[in-house]
């Protein structure tokens, strides 16, 4: 006798959406909606086609932190930092984490009458920080010179091995990029560039702590010398502002005797990456000045249609408080000891894998990981392949070690760059270098000829 079939008999596929063979629209919104599950599979499965976050080399900005912060970070997406009146344990949190950056950087004495009144921001990253810090500097030039700034073009005077938001700032703000050219073994600007290309419509000098190219530390006290000299014998008075994007959370911890913050009277403002060096997950940032002056009024905005009066000077508006949520947790969950074992650790990891290369008979180290955990390094000769043959030979063991030309002064020059950040272990280190190895033995067979030159771009 024949069973008969009922509407409720039916089959639930182990993988959702396995028997359907229709596209899904990548360019325009679908007709209907779909069900989460399926939308969640559809994303997830595609993006297992991007590389790993924590064997990408080529980038500072951090790839791992602990699990109780991606908690917290995740309780706080919905809340926006900019309404302050509606969050105020979350703007709170701000203004500590602004304080104890500004603590960092040996503000402490300019805020001794009110520890709480460090003057600073917390932004997106260091790209809106620049920013922030270039505007403030226009603005004060344009108080010094008077009405006639509309007849004169400011400058901003730094080394052509600037990360590219300095260019952008230029352009965007219309002030003169002067760029300071690198030298085919130099990579860093000097006091003596400085001084010859100041005048009297220089808004300021941008040094860098920790450069994208190499990870070097600029002679920021050095310059900071120069043009205080300059300012004695009765020239220009020009301020300093230092891009530490990449080692504001590092060399206070690894080179705590080295002068290159507010201890230097010249210095007027400072940027650092919390999304780099600060340990925390893409999207934080912080500018300080030494003092309320150096931040002209004229660029602060109050707003009250969130409810309560909001001073605010930012580029943008709304963005989430869980990057400022997840920075605060690395403030107390490591405090300076913490900072300072990571920091060594990460060093320790980078100045042996420098000591490897610099061994090997391949390789010219330029930067060796006791500067910031970076090392930046070169072939040695011609040995019937590029540094960008190199590059795209680790790719196919994951690796992402970038392979780029070194800027004006320096094109001819091309750098392979490698960030050891908190997750990056020793015994990872020591597999990247096993395969190294092995990828030199390869090429040495092959000798490509600078076959992939073209196909590896320079990432920050």
């Amino acid at each position: 006798m024949k069973r008969k079939h009922t509407q409720a008999q039916h089959v639930e596929p182990a993988y959702t959406c396995r028997f359907e063979m229709a596209p899904v629209p990548s360019l325009r919104l679908p007709d209907d909606a779909m069900d989460p599950d399926a939308a969640y599979r559809f994303i997830h499965d595609e993006l297992m086609l991007d590389g790993s976050s924590r064997l990408n080399l080529a980038t500072f900005v951090t790839t791992w932190m602990d699990p109780q912060a991606e908690r917290l970070m995740a309780e706080t997406f919905d809340k926006n930092m900019i309404d302050k009146d509606e969050y105020p344990a979350t703007a709170a949190i701000e203004q500590r984490c602004v304080c104890m950056v500004a603590d960092l950087f040996h503000a402490e004495d300019l805020r001794d009458d009110d520890p709480s009144s460090a003057v600073g921001v917390s932004t997106i990253g260091s790209s809106e920080a620049v920013m922030l810090a270039g505007l403030a500097m226009k603005w004060r030039w344009r108080e010094k010179v008077g009405k006639d700034w509309k007849n004169r073009t400011p400058n901003l005077v730094m080394g052509a091995n600037v990360q590219v938001v300095w260019e952008k700032f230029c352009r965007y703000f219309d002030v003169e990029p002067r760029y300071l050219p690198m030298a085919e073994d130099r990579y860093v600007i000097t006091p003596e560039q400085v001084v010859e290309n100041i005048d009297e419509d220089t808004i300021g000098v941008v040094a860098i702590l920790g450069t994208t190219y190499t990870g070097e530390l600029e002679p920021i006290g050095e310059i900071c010398a120069a043009l205080d000299k300059v300012a004695a014998d009765g020239g220009v008075d020009v301020p300093v502002h230092v891009d530490a994007a990449s080692g504001g959370f590092v060399v206070p911890f690894l080179h705590p005797d080295l002068v290159w913050d507010f201890r230097l009277p010249r210095v007027v403002s400072i940027n650092v990456s919390g999304h780099k060096y600060g340990l925390t997950y893409p999207g934080v940032g912080f500018v300080v000045w030494r003092s309320k002056e150096y931040l002209p009024e004229d660029l602060v905005f109050h707003v009250n249609y969130l409810g309560g009066d909001m001073p605010t000077f930012t580029l943008n508006f709304s963005r989430p408080g869980n990057q400022v949520v997840g920075q605060y947790y690395n403030f107390l969950r490591l405090g300076r000891g913490g900072y300072g074992k990571v920091m060594h650790c990460l060093s320790s990891t980078a100045r042996w894998l420098g000591d490897q290369l610099r061994e090997s008979e391949h390789f010219d180290v330029v930067a060796d990981g006791s500067a910031i955990p970076v090392v930046s390094f070169r072939l040695k000769g011609d040995f019937g392949y590029t540094e960008f043959d190199v590059s795209h030979a680790l790719r196919s063991y994951g690796w992402q070690v970038p392979a780029y030309t070194m800027p004006e002064g320096a094109e001819d020059i091309t750098m392979l760059r490698i960030v050891v950040r908190e997750g990056f272990s020793a015994d990872l280190a020591r597999a990247l270098y096993d395969d190294t190895v092995t990828v030199l033995s390869h090429l040495d067979a092959l000798k490509p000829q600078g076959h992939f030159n073209e196909l590896e771009p320079f990432a920050h």
